[in-house]
C-alpha cells in the first residue's frame, strides 16, 4: 500500500532545492487488524498546520516520516470485539488519531493528553486505509459530509481552546492568527457569546473569511497599529481573551499589551522550539492579574466537536484536494497559502 511521507527533512519552501524538504509517496504494510479495532476506507486526509513543522525535524529527523491524522472515511471491517460503540461496516467515521491506554495514572486523572502509553494505532492517514481502535472512531452525523468530516480532528482544538479559556458571554476577544485553528476559533468562540471579536491576520482573505465567520473587526500586523487599533476596539480596556494560534514570535508577544487586566491568554499554537517569551511578570502577572494559559491536543472534546460539524461553516476548508498520487503537489499548494485547507482525496468515496 502507498502513504504519503517526508522523505527528505528540510522546509518544505526553502529557496535552496538542496535544503528543500521533500513529501513522497512510500510503500507501508497495512498493521494486522486486532479484536477492537476497525478498518478504515480513507476517504481524505487533510494536510495539517503541524505537518510543516514535522518536515523541518521538530519530532526528530528519520525519514521516512509517515504523514496524515485529519481524516474520514468508511469502515470496512471490524474486530470481533469492537462492539461498544455500536459501529457497523459501511458507517462514516472520523476522530482522533491517539489511542489512549486509560489506565495510566494520566487518563485516571483527567489528563489523557499526557497517556504515558499513548499509541497512534493507525496506518499513516494519507493512506488508502488505517487500522484504529474502536475508541479512536466517532460516527459522522447524516448531515455532513465525508469531505466536511476529516474537519473533526482540527475541530476538536477550537473546542480544546474554548475549554481552556472558559469564557463568559459578552467578554471582549481576539484570536491572533487566520490560519484553520484561529477561523475554526473564532466561529467556536462566536457561538459562545464573544463580544469586539476580532482577527489579528496578515493575509486579506483570511480577514474577510473571519467577518464571513462573525468577526466584528480585523487587524493587519503589517500595516496597522495593532496596540492602537485594538485599544480603538475596546474602549482602551483591552482583550479579556486572547488566543494565540499564529506560531509567530510577533505574534505572541502582541498580546500581552492588548490584553486586559484580569484577561486570559491562551498560546494555542507550535512554536520554535529554541523561542522564549519575554514577559514583563510584574506588568502583566502581578499588576495586571492575567492568566496565561497554553494547549496540548484535544481530550474529551471529540464528542462535542461530533455535535458542532453541522454548525459550523466549514466550506471555505475543504474546497481544495487532490488524489493522493499528487501528494507533493498538495503540500506545494498548502505551503503557497493559497487555501486556508489543502485536502488529500485517498478514495473516491463522496
Amino acid at each position: 500500500m502507498k502513504t504519503a511521507a517526508i522523505v527528505k527533512i528540510g522546509r518544505l519552501n526553502d529557496p535552496d532545492a538542496d535544503k528543500r524538504g521533500k513529501i513522497d509517496l512510500v510503500d507501508f504494510e497495512l498493521p494486522e487488524m486486532g479484536d477492537e479495532d476497525l478498518k478504515i476506507r480513507v476517504a481524505y486526509c487533510a494536510i495539517c498546520g503541524s505537518d510543516p513543522h514535522v518536515a523541518e525535524g521538530a519530532f526528530g529527523t528519520t525519514v521516512p516520516r509517515l504523514l496524515g491524522h485529519e481524516i474520514s472515511g468508511v469502515i470496512e471491517d471490524l474486530g470481533k470485539n469492537a462492539v461498544k460503540k455500536g459501529f457497523k461496516i459501511g458507517d462514516r467515521v472520523a476522530g482522533n488519531f491517539l489511542h489512549f491506554c486509560g489506565i495510566c495514572y494520566f487518563c485516571q486523572n483527567e489528563q489523557q493528553h499526557f497517556c504515558r502509553s499513548t499509541s497512534r494505532r493507525q496506518a499513516p492517514g494519507m493512506s488508502e486505509f488505517v487500522i484504529w481502535h474502536e475508541a479512536q472512531a466517532y460516527k459522522l452525523p447524516d448531515n455532513v459530509s465525508l469531505r466536511a468530516g476529516c474537519m473533526l480532528e482540527p475541530l476538536s482544538v477550537a473546542v480544546r481552546a474554548a475549554d481552556k479559556i472558559g469564557m463568559k458571554v459578552g467578554q471582549r476577544t481576539v484570536v491572533c492568527g487566520g490560519g484553520p485553528i484561529g477561523l475554526l476559533t473564532l466561529q467556536v468562540l462566536r457561538l459562545q457569546g464573544a463580544s469586539n471579536l476580532t482577527l489579528i491576520e496578515p493575509i486579506a482573505q483570511r480577514r474577510e473569511l473571519a467577518l464571513r465567520f462573525g468577526a466584528e473587526h480585523t487587524i493587519d500586523p503589517f500595516n496597522e497599529d495593532v496596540a492602537k487599533k485594538a485599544m480603538e476596539i475596546t474602549d482602551g480596556l483591552g482583550f479579556d481573551v486572547a488566543v494565540e494560534v499564529s506560531g509567530s514570535p510577533k505574534g505572541a508577544e502582541s498580546l500581552p499589551p492588548i490584553t486586559a487586566r484580569g484577561g486570559t491568554i491562551l498560546y494555542g499554537a507550535m512554536y520554535p522550539n529554541e523561542y522564549e517569551l519575554p514577559l514583563n511578570l510584574f506588568s502583566y502577572l502581578y499588576r495586571g492579574d492575567m492568566t496565561l494559559t497554553g494547549l496540548f491536543l484535544s481530550p474529551y472534546t471529540f464528542p462535542r466537536a461530533v455535535q458542532l460539524l453541522a454548525h459550523i461553516d466549514l466550506e471555505p476548508f475543504i474546497e481544495k484536494a487532490f488524489p493522493l498520487s499528487d501528494v507533493a503537489e498538495a503540500f506545494d499548494v498548502h505551503m503557497s497559502g493559497a487555501y486556508p485547507k489543502v485536502l488529500i482525496r485517498c478514495n473516491d468515496l463522496d
